[in-house]
């Protein structure tokens, strides 16, 4: 079983920064995918950066590519996602997201990031809001 808890939205203006976290409750012998979606008003979920535990490999989508910078902290087991030059089409519910993954294969963020739509572990969410 994993919990997990969102953190650290708010408002900004166009421009500025933010950063969420995310608090993992996790078997610590395992590796996960695990990755940051969004969803705003009248919009389709879609996943933003994703990233394994085992490397530390990373992947990110292209709407926030060189904004965005999905990290772990494995001491604190949090992920984190640093998010510069917000635009106000990022507006949106953030949730973070995991999937337990098994055996000695290594994998990838681009593997995680196109495995999102079996991740089983949900955050409540935190609320983005970026005004112009």
């Amino acid at each position: 079983q994993v919990q997990l808890a969102e953190c650290g939205g708010g408002s900004v203006q166009s421009g500025g920064s933010l950063r969420l976290s995310c608090a993992a409750t996790r078997k610590e012998d395992s590796n996960y995918c695990m990755g940051w979606f969004r969803q705003a008003p009248g919009k389709e979920r879609e996943g933003m950066a994703a990233i394994w535990t085992g490397t530390n490999s990373t992947y990110y989508a292209d709407p926030v590519k060189g904004r965005f910078t999905i990290s772990q902290d494995n001491g604190q087991k949090m992920l984190n996602l640093q998010m510069n030059s917000l635009k106000p089409d990022d507006t949106a519910v953030y949730y973070c997201a995991a999937l337990r993954t098994t055996g000695s294969r290594l994998l990838s963020g681009d593997y995680c990031y196109n495995s999102l739509s079996t991740f089983a572990y949900w955050g409540q969410g935190t609320q983005v809001t970026v005004s112009p």
